[in-house]
Protein backbone atom coordinates (compact mmCIF):
# COMPACT_ATOMS: atom_id res chain seq x y z
CA UNK A 1 0.00 0.00 0.00
CA UNK A 2 1.30 3.45 -1.34
CA UNK A 3 1.97 6.35 1.26
CA UNK A 4 0.03 9.24 0.52
CA UNK A 5 1.65 12.65 0.29
CA UNK A 6 1.57 14.88 3.14
CA UNK A 7 -0.35 17.98 2.63
CA UNK A 8 1.29 20.74 1.52
CA UNK A 9 -0.93 24.04 1.60
CA UNK A 10 2.07 26.25 0.06
CA UNK A 11 2.23 23.83 -3.24
CA UNK A 12 -1.21 24.60 -3.33
CA UNK A 13 -1.08 28.79 -3.20
CA UNK A 14 2.08 28.96 -5.37
CA UNK A 15 0.16 27.35 -8.15
CA UNK A 16 -2.84 29.21 -7.74
CA UNK A 17 -4.88 26.24 -7.55
CA UNK A 18 -6.99 24.93 -4.77
CA UNK A 19 -9.49 22.14 -4.74
CA UNK A 20 -12.96 22.56 -3.37
CA UNK A 21 -12.44 20.30 -0.60
CA UNK A 22 -9.39 22.02 0.95
CA UNK A 23 -10.50 25.39 0.25
CA UNK A 24 -12.24 26.24 4.32
CA UNK A 25 -8.74 24.92 5.00
CA UNK A 26 -6.86 26.84 2.71
CA UNK A 27 -8.54 29.97 3.00
CA UNK A 28 -8.21 29.62 6.61
CA UNK A 29 -4.06 29.43 6.53
CA UNK A 30 -4.82 32.22 3.85
CA UNK A 31 -6.16 34.60 5.73
CA UNK A 32 -3.78 33.82 8.87
CA UNK A 33 -1.08 34.17 6.22
CA UNK A 34 -1.87 37.69 4.72
CA UNK A 35 -2.67 38.97 8.40
CA UNK A 36 0.86 38.31 9.72
CA UNK A 37 2.41 39.15 6.11
CA UNK A 38 0.67 42.89 6.60
CA UNK A 39 2.17 43.35 9.99
CA UNK A 40 5.47 41.91 9.98
CA UNK A 41 6.43 44.78 6.66
CA UNK A 42 4.65 47.74 9.16
CA UNK A 43 6.69 46.79 12.51
CA UNK A 44 9.79 46.02 10.55
CA UNK A 45 9.22 49.42 8.57
CA UNK A 46 8.58 51.14 11.67
CA UNK A 47 12.03 49.96 13.25
CA UNK A 48 14.24 50.98 9.82
CA UNK A 49 12.26 54.12 10.04
CA UNK A 50 13.71 54.49 13.39
CA UNK A 51 17.00 53.09 12.28
CA UNK A 52 17.51 55.51 10.00
CA UNK A 53 16.03 59.00 12.08
CA UNK A 54 18.33 57.62 14.80
CA UNK A 55 21.19 57.70 12.82
CA UNK A 56 20.61 60.98 10.61
CA UNK A 57 20.49 62.76 14.12
CA UNK A 58 23.96 61.36 15.32
CA UNK A 59 24.92 62.53 11.47
CA UNK A 60 23.86 65.84 11.69
CA UNK A 61 24.99 66.04 15.66
CA UNK A 62 28.80 64.96 14.26
CA UNK A 63 28.73 67.36 11.39
CA UNK A 64 27.08 70.16 13.57
CA UNK A 65 30.15 69.79 15.87
CA UNK A 66 32.60 69.52 13.21
CA UNK A 67 31.23 72.58 11.49
CA UNK A 68 31.42 74.25 14.56
CA UNK A 69 35.11 73.03 15.90
CA UNK A 70 36.30 74.01 12.33
CA UNK A 71 34.80 77.26 12.51
CA UNK A 72 36.13 78.35 15.65
CA UNK A 73 39.53 76.79 14.61
CA UNK A 74 39.93 79.02 11.50
CA UNK A 75 38.12 82.24 13.29
CA UNK A 76 41.07 81.30 16.04
CA UNK A 77 43.70 81.15 13.42
CA UNK A 78 43.00 84.12 11.14
CA UNK A 79 42.50 85.84 14.39
CA UNK A 80 38.59 86.89 14.34
CA UNK A 81 38.40 85.28 17.77
CA UNK A 82 40.59 87.90 19.46
CA UNK A 83 40.05 91.18 21.21
CA UNK A 84 41.44 93.83 19.19
CA UNK A 85 40.94 96.16 21.89
CA UNK A 86 39.55 97.27 25.13
CA UNK A 87 37.09 100.17 25.58
CA UNK A 88 37.55 102.72 27.98
CA UNK A 89 39.85 103.51 30.71
CA UNK A 90 39.82 100.49 32.25
CA UNK A 91 39.13 99.25 36.14
CA UNK A 92 41.09 98.59 38.94
CA UNK A 93 44.98 99.54 39.62
CA UNK A 94 48.10 98.13 38.39
CA UNK A 95 51.68 99.20 38.93
CA UNK A 96 53.59 99.31 35.31
CA UNK A 97 57.65 99.21 35.30
CA UNK A 98 59.05 101.04 32.04
CA UNK A 99 62.79 100.21 32.06
CA UNK A 100 65.48 101.81 30.93
CA UNK A 101 65.80 101.47 26.95
CA UNK A 102 62.60 100.03 26.49
CA UNK A 103 60.75 100.97 22.98
CA UNK A 104 57.50 101.43 22.55
CA UNK A 105 57.48 97.49 20.75
CA UNK A 106 58.89 96.65 23.98
CA UNK A 107 56.42 98.32 26.27
CA UNK A 108 52.92 97.08 23.90
CA UNK A 109 54.27 93.36 25.09
CA UNK A 110 54.40 94.16 28.39
CA UNK A 111 51.52 96.26 28.42
CA UNK A 112 49.73 92.96 26.88
CA UNK A 113 51.35 90.19 29.34
CA UNK A 114 50.12 92.50 32.20
CA UNK A 115 46.21 92.35 30.37
CA UNK A 116 46.55 96.32 30.30
CA UNK A 117 45.97 96.34 26.77
CA UNK A 118 44.40 93.98 24.85
CA UNK A 119 47.07 93.51 21.89
CA UNK A 120 50.41 95.07 21.87
CA UNK A 121 49.55 95.92 17.91
CA UNK A 122 46.66 98.15 18.62
CA UNK A 123 48.80 99.80 21.74
CA UNK A 124 51.62 100.32 18.83
CA UNK A 125 49.32 101.53 16.41
CA UNK A 126 48.12 104.20 18.80
CA UNK A 127 51.89 104.97 19.34
CA UNK A 128 52.39 105.96 16.00
CA UNK A 129 49.22 107.64 15.28
CA UNK A 130 48.82 109.52 18.23
CA UNK A 131 51.94 110.32 20.37
CA UNK A 132 52.93 113.08 18.21
CA UNK A 133 56.84 112.71 18.42
CA UNK A 134 56.67 112.21 22.56
CA UNK A 135 58.43 109.80 23.66
CA UNK A 136 57.51 107.15 27.27
CA UNK A 137 59.78 107.96 29.83
CA UNK A 138 61.20 105.32 31.97
CA UNK A 139 59.73 104.96 35.21
CA UNK A 140 56.54 102.91 37.82
CA UNK A 141 52.98 104.43 36.50
CA UNK A 142 50.03 103.25 37.86
CA UNK A 143 47.72 102.35 35.43
CA UNK A 144 44.05 99.92 35.07
CA UNK A 145 43.37 96.80 33.77
CA UNK A 146 42.27 96.35 30.08
CA UNK A 147 42.30 99.78 29.34
CA UNK A 148 41.96 100.87 25.47
CA UNK A 149 45.40 101.69 23.82
CA UNK A 150 44.70 105.49 23.73
CA UNK A 151 43.77 105.65 27.32
CA UNK A 152 46.96 103.37 28.09
CA UNK A 153 49.58 106.10 25.80
CA UNK A 154 47.60 108.97 27.58
CA UNK A 155 48.77 107.46 30.86
CA UNK A 156 52.10 106.58 30.00
CA UNK A 157 52.48 109.83 28.33
CA UNK A 158 51.30 112.18 30.34
CA UNK A 159 48.16 113.05 28.99
CA UNK A 160 45.20 112.31 31.62
CA UNK A 161 45.15 115.94 32.60
CA UNK A 162 46.34 117.40 29.96
CA UNK A 163 50.17 119.19 29.46
CA UNK A 164 52.21 118.06 32.47
CA UNK A 165 56.14 119.02 34.24
CA UNK A 166 58.05 115.59 33.61
CA UNK A 167 60.92 115.28 36.73
CA UNK A 168 62.52 111.97 36.60
CA UNK A 169 64.50 111.83 40.19
CA UNK A 170 66.73 109.11 40.28
CA UNK A 171 67.83 107.04 43.28
CA UNK A 172 70.70 108.45 44.97
CA UNK A 173 70.69 112.04 44.33
CA UNK A 174 71.35 114.88 46.57
CA UNK A 175 69.15 117.32 47.45
CA UNK A 176 70.87 120.09 45.59
CA UNK A 177 70.63 117.81 42.51
CA UNK A 178 67.14 117.23 42.69
CA UNK A 179 66.37 120.95 42.90
CA UNK A 180 68.41 121.26 39.93
CA UNK A 181 66.01 118.89 38.29
CA UNK A 182 62.71 119.92 39.32
CA UNK A 183 63.57 123.53 38.48
CA UNK A 184 64.36 122.80 35.18
CA UNK A 185 61.69 120.87 34.98
CA UNK A 186 59.03 123.34 36.19
CA UNK A 187 60.79 126.56 35.29
CA UNK A 188 60.47 127.21 39.57
CA UNK A 189 63.58 129.27 40.59
CA UNK A 190 66.02 127.33 42.24
CA UNK A 191 65.83 129.72 45.27
CA UNK A 192 62.31 128.77 45.87
CA UNK A 193 63.33 124.97 46.41
CA UNK A 194 66.20 126.15 48.51
CA UNK A 195 64.65 127.88 50.50
CA UNK A 196 61.80 125.37 51.36
CA UNK A 197 65.02 123.17 52.58
CA UNK A 198 65.93 125.72 54.73
CA UNK A 199 62.91 124.60 57.48
CA UNK A 200 62.00 120.76 57.32
CA UNK A 201 60.09 120.63 59.99
CA UNK A 202 57.24 122.55 58.04
CA UNK A 203 57.02 118.96 56.00
CA UNK A 204 56.80 116.59 58.87
CA UNK A 205 60.61 115.92 59.13
CA UNK A 206 61.81 115.52 62.85
CA UNK A 207 63.96 117.80 64.93
CA UNK A 208 67.68 116.54 64.02
CA UNK A 209 66.76 117.15 60.55
CA UNK A 210 68.63 120.06 59.30
CA UNK A 211 67.61 119.83 55.45
CA UNK A 212 65.77 117.55 53.57
CA UNK A 213 68.04 115.47 52.39
CA UNK A 214 67.07 111.55 52.01
CA UNK A 215 63.41 112.97 51.76
CA UNK A 216 62.86 113.43 48.56
CA UNK A 217 61.24 109.92 46.97
CA UNK A 218 63.23 109.71 43.67
CA UNK A 219 60.73 108.62 40.90
CA UNK A 220 58.75 109.65 37.52
CA UNK A 221 57.03 112.77 38.36
CA UNK A 222 54.33 115.19 36.25
CA UNK A 223 53.41 117.90 38.39
CA UNK A 224 50.21 119.83 36.45
CA UNK A 225 51.78 123.11 35.00
CA UNK A 226 50.25 125.34 38.04
CA UNK A 227 51.63 123.02 41.07
CA UNK A 228 54.10 125.13 43.13
CA UNK A 229 57.34 124.64 44.82
CA UNK A 230 55.95 123.66 48.06
CA UNK A 231 53.37 121.06 46.61
CA UNK A 232 55.72 119.37 44.69
CA UNK A 233 58.29 119.36 47.87
CA UNK A 234 55.62 118.03 49.83
CA UNK A 235 54.33 115.52 47.04
CA UNK A 236 57.58 113.94 47.41
CA UNK A 237 58.48 113.88 51.00
CA UNK A 238 55.09 111.97 51.43
CA UNK A 239 56.33 109.69 48.76
CA UNK A 240 58.81 109.07 51.51
CA UNK A 241 57.08 108.59 54.65
CA UNK A 242 54.57 105.73 52.39
CA UNK A 243 57.27 103.91 52.04
CA UNK A 244 58.87 103.74 55.62
CA UNK A 245 54.84 103.39 56.73
CA UNK A 246 55.26 100.28 54.31
CA UNK A 247 58.43 99.43 55.71
CA UNK A 248 56.78 99.19 59.55
CA UNK A 249 58.41 102.61 60.30
CA UNK A 250 56.89 105.14 61.82
CA UNK A 251 58.43 106.41 64.59
CA UNK A 252 59.71 109.75 63.24
CA UNK A 253 63.27 109.41 65.10
CA UNK A 254 63.47 106.32 63.70
CA UNK A 255 62.34 106.83 60.42
CA UNK A 256 65.21 109.09 59.97
CA UNK A 257 67.80 106.43 61.06
CA UNK A 258 66.29 104.19 58.38
CA UNK A 259 66.47 106.89 56.03
CA UNK A 260 70.06 107.35 57.31
CA UNK A 261 71.46 103.85 56.72
CA UNK A 262 69.11 103.23 53.61
CA UNK A 263 71.03 106.45 52.22
CA UNK A 264 74.58 104.74 52.65
CA UNK A 265 73.24 101.15 51.28
CA UNK A 266 72.06 102.48 48.56
CA UNK A 267 75.56 104.49 47.87
CA UNK A 268 77.86 102.02 48.38
CA UNK A 269 75.82 98.84 46.93
CA UNK A 270 74.00 97.30 44.05
CA UNK A 271 70.44 96.71 44.29
CA UNK A 272 71.09 92.48 44.99
CA UNK A 273 73.64 93.71 47.71
CA UNK A 274 71.45 96.00 49.39
CA UNK A 275 70.14 93.48 52.07
CA UNK A 276 74.00 92.32 52.81
CA UNK A 277 75.41 95.65 53.23
CA UNK A 278 72.45 96.42 55.17
CA UNK A 279 73.47 93.28 57.71
CA UNK A 280 76.97 94.39 57.86
CA UNK A 281 76.25 98.09 58.46
CA UNK A 282 73.86 96.73 61.60
CA UNK A 283 76.96 94.23 62.92
CA UNK A 284 79.08 97.46 62.67
CA UNK A 285 76.33 99.49 64.69
CA UNK A 286 76.33 96.38 67.56
CA UNK A 287 78.10 97.83 70.64
CA UNK A 288 80.16 93.98 71.12
CA UNK A 289 81.35 95.11 67.84
CA UNK A 290 85.29 94.67 68.13
CA UNK A 291 85.97 93.95 64.61
CA UNK A 292 85.49 98.14 63.64
CA UNK A 293 84.90 99.03 66.65
CA UNK A 294 81.21 100.81 65.84
CA UNK A 295 83.06 102.43 62.85
CA UNK A 296 80.54 102.20 59.41
CA UNK A 297 83.87 103.21 57.69
CA UNK A 298 82.02 104.57 54.57
CA UNK A 299 83.80 106.57 51.80
CA UNK A 300 80.49 107.97 50.24
CA UNK A 301 79.37 109.59 53.99
CA UNK A 302 82.85 111.14 54.14
CA UNK A 303 82.29 112.48 50.26
CA UNK A 304 79.03 113.75 51.33
CA UNK A 305 80.61 115.50 53.88
CA UNK A 306 83.07 117.69 51.85
CA UNK A 307 80.32 118.49 50.02
CA UNK A 308 82.22 115.87 46.74
CA UNK A 309 81.62 112.97 44.37
CA UNK A 310 84.86 111.72 44.53
CA UNK A 311 85.77 108.57 46.83
CA UNK A 312 89.36 109.49 46.22
CA UNK A 313 90.18 110.07 50.07
CA UNK A 314 93.18 111.09 51.82
CA UNK A 315 94.32 109.61 54.79
CA UNK A 316 93.98 113.11 56.24
CA UNK A 317 90.40 113.56 55.30
CA UNK A 318 89.44 109.82 56.77
CA UNK A 319 90.87 110.87 59.97
CA UNK A 320 88.97 114.29 60.24
CA UNK A 321 86.50 114.21 63.27
CA UNK A 322 85.29 117.42 62.56
CA UNK A 323 83.55 115.91 59.38
CA UNK A 324 80.24 114.81 60.75
CA UNK A 325 79.49 112.53 58.24
CA UNK A 326 82.95 110.92 58.46
CA UNK A 327 82.39 107.61 59.63
CA UNK A 328 86.07 106.27 59.56
CA UNK A 329 86.39 108.78 62.30
CA UNK A 330 83.25 109.39 63.99
CA UNK A 331 81.29 106.18 65.36
CA UNK A 332 77.89 104.99 64.50
CA UNK A 333 76.11 106.66 61.84
CA UNK A 334 76.35 110.24 60.29
CA UNK A 335 74.60 112.88 61.51
CA UNK A 336 72.00 112.34 58.51
CA UNK A 337 71.31 111.15 55.35
CA UNK A 338 73.07 111.38 52.22
CA UNK A 339 70.91 111.18 49.70
CA UNK A 340 67.45 109.63 48.07
CA UNK A 341 67.50 106.11 48.78
CA UNK A 342 65.20 103.96 46.79
CA UNK A 343 62.42 101.98 48.37
CA UNK A 344 64.14 98.97 48.08
CA UNK A 345 67.23 100.74 50.13
CA UNK A 346 64.92 101.44 52.94
CA UNK A 347 62.97 98.07 53.06
CA UNK A 348 67.05 96.94 52.96
CA UNK A 349 67.10 99.22 56.60
CA UNK A 350 64.24 98.51 57.82
CA UNK A 351 64.97 94.44 57.49
CA UNK A 352 69.19 93.77 57.23
CA UNK A 353 70.13 90.34 56.28
CA UNK A 354 71.48 88.02 59.28
CA UNK A 355 75.00 87.87 57.94
CA UNK A 356 78.60 87.07 59.92
CA UNK A 357 79.78 89.94 58.01
CA UNK A 358 81.40 93.60 58.41
CA UNK A 359 83.34 94.20 55.50
CA UNK A 360 82.24 94.58 51.60
CA UNK A 361 84.20 96.11 48.54
CA UNK A 362 82.88 95.80 44.94
CA UNK A 363 86.04 94.78 43.35
CA UNK A 364 84.31 95.31 39.36
CA UNK A 365 82.21 98.57 38.77
CA UNK A 366 81.46 97.01 35.35
CA UNK A 367 79.48 93.87 36.80
CA UNK A 368 78.92 95.27 40.48
CA UNK A 369 80.91 92.09 41.53
CA UNK A 370 81.11 93.04 45.82
CA UNK A 371 82.51 90.86 48.04
CA UNK A 372 82.11 90.54 51.62
CA UNK A 373 84.06 89.24 54.41
CA UNK A 374 83.88 88.83 58.21
CA UNK A 375 87.82 89.66 59.12
CA UNK A 376 89.81 92.45 58.04
CA UNK A 377 92.64 90.09 56.73
CA UNK A 378 90.18 88.51 54.26
CA UNK A 379 88.91 91.71 52.80
CA UNK A 380 92.09 93.54 52.12
CA UNK A 381 92.66 90.28 49.67
CA UNK A 382 89.70 91.66 48.35
CA UNK A 383 91.09 94.96 48.76
CA UNK A 384 93.98 93.74 46.54
CA UNK A 385 91.49 92.29 43.96
CA UNK A 386 89.66 95.74 43.67
CA UNK A 387 93.05 97.60 43.03
CA UNK A 388 94.09 94.91 40.66
CA UNK A 389 90.94 95.72 38.59
CA UNK A 390 91.43 99.59 38.48
CA UNK A 391 94.82 99.04 37.44
CA UNK A 392 93.42 98.46 33.80
CA UNK A 393 90.84 100.76 33.40
CA UNK A 394 91.18 104.34 32.05
CA UNK A 395 92.77 106.94 34.23
CA UNK A 396 89.99 108.51 36.63
CA UNK A 397 87.76 105.45 36.44
CA UNK A 398 87.78 103.89 40.30
CA UNK A 399 88.03 108.21 41.38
Amino acid sequence: MGTEPEYEPTAHLETGYVPESEAPVANFFEEESDTRRSRRPSREKQRRRRRRTIVMLVVLVFFAGVVFGLTIFLRDLLGMNEIKDYEGSGTGSVSFTVAEGDGPMVIGGKLEAADIVATSKEFLNAFQTESEGREIQPGSYEMKQQMSSSAALDALLGDQGGAVHYAAVARDLRQSEVFEILSTSTGIPLAEFEALAKNPQAFGLPAQAVSLEGYLHPGEYRFPLDQDATSIVTEMVDGTFAVLEDAGITDPAEQYRILTKASIIQAEAGEADYATVAGAIQNRLREDNVETSGLIQSDATVTYGLNRKSYDLTPEEKADKSNPYNTYANPGLPVGPIGSPSTEAVEAAAKPADVPYYYWVTVNLDTGQTEFSSTLAEHSKFVAQYQEWCATQEPGRCA
